[in-house]
């Protein structure tokens, strides 16, 4: 029997229209709108549930306790900006490129994966007076009533896992509470909304089946995102538990594979899951001008395919080559009404409570007028002048995340962990 720890109620509204509408936009000026914006989010627990911020952990010379510029060295995260931003906690992605699914890939990957996840530990316990590690759900509000910032851990990728099941344990013990079951190529646990070979499994493969079930088991979630959309429809029949899309848009206003469609997000709400909007701008907005990057920059990743498998100098130098390249062909950004815009269109095809942010910060996650975590409150402030109410912006903000994390906690408390 399936236990249904879903919602309940808030389900049960999905589809009365609009559990929760968007007001008419409110005539208060900018100054008052920020002044609001800083008071409210001295009360609500805000998190960001993806970013690649360790991508730049694993460069020993960056400092996520000094205060970086990101105009300087693109770098979106430290933790100075975070307080300036009022981000309370955040998710820290250990991301692994899809490699060769070949023993010697599989073990590279995990490999990869587990030097990650160390860094992080070593990184927060030597900026423990600034920062620390999170594993329950209650511990960003206990953390941010210390005066500190808490930091949990996603791995993205299901490579990371190989064949072997237990590593799901494994990564769950030393701090990991989601898995982004796949990246951009189909892996040995599912198909990818953006693999441009073949469909592998038409959705979740056997092995698939089984790390959702063990995942169920442990109380990690599951996140959806970069997953096709028969594999999320599988991830739907077989899990026990409510399931998140980490870091994904609305597909109705961008025509991505990467985003979610309308029947998606309601198939979402049902489940009991949230959506977490990603704010890079491929993911919002279709703008034209971009073609000519988009040209460059495909030949460049088919150049540096390889990058997993390169040293860390190496991959420095590509990262700064990317870098140049973005300054000769500038990126035409989203802005946080385009990126509030998603959130109207999630509110209003199945409610306020199964929306929440991730930004991709550090792995592409960018706005005009959001360029680094710093400017986080920006879309406080747009949520604030389109009339969302101090409760709306809470669940937007962490509430609707943090209902999923304790239903999946409590899942595991009653039916694993055995």
């Amino acid at each position: 029997m399936k236990i249904n720890l879903k919602l309940g109620m808030a389900v049960s509204c999905l589809f009365i229209a609009g559990c929760s509408s968007v007001k008419n936009v409110t005539s208060k000026d900018a100054a008052a709108l920020k002044l609001e914006a800083d008071e409210l989010h001295k009360t609500i627990i805000s998190i960001d549930t993806h970013t690649d911020a360790p991508l730049n952990l694993m460069d020993k010379g960056f400092d996520i306790g000094r205060r970086h510029n990101a105009m300087e060295d693109h770098s979106k995260i430290d933790f100075p900006r975070m307080k300036e931003g009022g981000l309370d906690a955040v998710f820290f992605g250990a991301f692994v490129a899809q490699g060769p699914r070949t023993p010697g890939g599989n073990e590279k990957a995990k490999e990869r994966a587990l030097k990650i996840i160390d860094t992080v530990h070593a990184v927060l316990e030597r900026n423990k007076d600034m920062a620390s590690f999170a594993v329950n759900s209650t511990d960003a509000a206990r953390i941010k009533s210390e005066g500190r910032l808490a930091v949990y851990l996603g791995v993205e990728n299901g490579y990371t896992i190989g064949q072997d099941l237990w590593m799901i344990k494994k990564y769950y013990d030393l701090g990991v509470r989601y898995i982004t079951l796949c990246h951009t190529k189909n892996n040995d646990l599912c198909d990818s909304s953006t693999d441009p070979d073949t469909v592998k499994y038409d959705g979740l493969s056997e092995l698939g089946k089984k790390a959702v079930a063990e995942m169920n088991r442990l109380g990690m979630m599951i996140d959806v995102s970069h997953i096709s959309d028969k594999a999320f429809y599988d991830v739907l029949k077989y899990s026990k538990t409510p399931v998140i899309a980490s870091h994904s848009s609305a597909r109705a206003l961008c025509d991505s594979p990467r985003d979610m469609d309308d029947d998606m997000l309601k198939a979402l709400a049902k489940n009991g899951g949230v959506v977490q909007i990603c704010i890079l701008s491929d993911y919002l907005k279709t703008d034209p001008r971009n073609k000519t990057r988009d040209s460059v920059l495909s030949a460049f990743r088919q150049r540096y395919a390889g990058y997993d498998a390169m040293s860390e100098e190496e991959r420095a130098k590509v990262r700064s080559e990317r870098a140049e390249l973005d300054k000769k062909y500038p990126k035409i950004l989203a802005t946080v009404s385009d990126a509030v815009d998603h959130i109207d269109h999630i509110v209003k095809v199945c409610g306020i409570d199964f929306v929440g942010i991730g930004t991709d910060f550090d792995g592409g996650g960018e706005l005009e007028d959001c360029y680094d975590v710093s400017q986080m409150k920006n879309i406080t402030v747009e949520l604030l002048r389109r009339g969302y109410s101090h409760e709306d912006i809470g669940k937007i903000w962490g509430g609707n995340f943090f209902r999923v994390f304790r239903s999946v906690e409590q899942y595991a408390s009653q039916f694993g962990k055995k």
